[in-house]
């Protein structure tokens, strides 16, 4: 989650830039809309839970002595 976290910083400073060239661009665009600048963190942050805890979920559920026999 760590990297999640550093993605999504890197991401939101890249929004806020976007934002404000595409406002130049176009008169009536605000550059930091709130709604999109906090649900789409949240949609990310979401779909990277549910990406690493149904592997962790699945190797947790495996025995070790088992797991190390067949390696």
């Amino acid at each position: 989650m760590k990297v999640v976290g550093i993605g999504l910083a890197i991401g939101l400073v890249l929004a806020l830039g976007a934002g404000r060239a595409a406002q130049t661009f176009l008169g009536d665009v605000s550059f930091a809309d709130p709604v999109a600048l906090v649900v789409g963190p949240f949609v990310m942050i979401a779909c990277a839970l549910v990406a690493s805890w149904l592997p962790a979920r699945r190797a947790a559920r495996i025995d070790p002595m088992k797991a190390l026999r067949e390696e």
